[in-house]
């Protein structure tokens, strides 16, 4: 099989996606905030993230298919990781190709918090080279210095 998997800067017509993904159970148990997100706090934050010059917003397709999206928030000389993979498409590599083909694309320190009971993206912070820093809160903290 021919796999074309590709990331591209979000946009404000990803709003609809993006929501879904946010308001799934499995992505609010696993995120910071697990509160249910309404649309226009999410439009809201739609337009903030997309005009923070610190931030970038990415979309990962495979083979045309919108299949999760990543996030870089850069500060302290470093970048911070989050990802979500889309309900649909997960248990299939997704969160591993995204973050390794946004790694690759940057050369700075990388850091990922992640919940303690998120075994998927433990897994994928692990199989992307990233190791284990400190735990806080309920997070552990994953580095590529």
């Amino acid at each position: 099989m021919n796999l074309d998997f590709s990331l591209r800067y979000a946009l404000p017509t990803d709003s609809n996606i993006l929501f879904e993904w946010r308001n799934d159970w499995v992505t609010r148990r696993m995120s910071r905030n697990s509160k249910k997100i309404d649309w226009a706090e999410h439009k809201q934050w739609l337009k903030s993230s997309l005009d923070n010059p610190y931030r970038q917003l990415f979309i990962a397709e495979e083979n045309g298919i919108l299949v999760g999206t990543i996030r870089t928030d850069f500060f302290d000389n470093s970048y911070r990781l989050s990802w979500t993979v889309s309900p649909e498409f997960r248990d299939r590599g997704v969160g591993t190709r995204m973050v390794m083909l946004l790694m690759n694309r940057i050369k700075e320190p990388l850091e990922a918090e992640i919940k303690l009971e998120n075994f998927a993206s433990i897994r994928i912070a692990e199989k992307c080279g990233m190791k284990l820093k400190y735990e806080k809160d309920g997070f552990l903290v994953y580095r590529r210095e």
